[in-house]
């Protein structure tokens, strides 16, 4: 693909984090007495924000409670999320081949960008990205095109020439939001049909579709 930058998601675009993030969801959910919601329901909020997620999975709309479940949330990401997130297997190889062909990379995130570096850092990716933008660093989240419109230009790159990979409807608004082109990737629990429903060059099984 013709492209000079690549830009990513990180949950279910590089990385699987859906069992630390479940983990971390059950803790705050049953600890309130939520007891019955289904992991998948779970699986299916990654790529939102922590409190739309809540409040799609308890019902509640109060800003105040759902600020405090995210900080129960954060509190239980410390303990368990680094260690139970995993890298796709073909993650290393595709971003080691676009920084061979001299292409930009960064990922825009919900995940707090600390996170995502001391995932990294495991993982032995750090100098892989030339940014990182997390849910820290931005005011409004995605599909707020804040993120993505920071990273192109702190890299001085165009939209035209920019290709942001997501694995979820959030992330093909973000990409339509700021004008920029979108590749889905069906690591998540986005189906290819739903992603095709929004403007797209490439809709993928693997990120290796990249490199086609």
């Amino acid at each position: 693909m013709n492209y000079t930058t690549y830009l990513f998601d990180f949950d279910y675009t590089l990385a699987d984090s859906s069992k630390g993030i479940v983990t971390c969801f059950q803790t705050v959910l049953k600890r309130h007495g939520y007891n019955h919601v289904d992991d998948y329901d779970i699986k299916r909020t990654i790529g939102l924000t922590l409190e739309e997620a809540f409040g799609l999975l308890t019902g509640v709309a109060d800003p105040a409670r759902l600020a405090a479940f995210k900080k129960e949330y954060t509190q239980a990401a410390d303990v368990h999320m680094t260690a139970n997130t995993v890298f796709f297997l073909e993650t290393k190889s595709v971003i080691t081949a676009l920084k061979e062909a001299e292409a930009c990379t960064g990922i825009i995130s919900t995940k707090y960008r600390y996170r995502i570096r001391e995932m990294l850092e495991l993982h032995g990716l750090t100098d892989m990205f030339d940014i990182i933008v997390g849910g820290e660093d931005v005011s409004t989240a995605k599909p707020s095109p804040e993120g993505l419109l920071h990273a192109m230009k702190v890299l001085g790159v165009q939209k035209k020439e920019t290709l942001y990979i997501g694995d979820s409807i959030v992330d093909a608004q973000t990409a339509k939001s700021a004008g920029v082109d979108f590749a889905g990737v069906t690591h998540g629990t986005t189906t290819a049909e739903e992603l095709s429903a929004w403007p797209h060059v490439k809709i993928m099984t693997s990120l290796e579709g990249l490199l086609e």
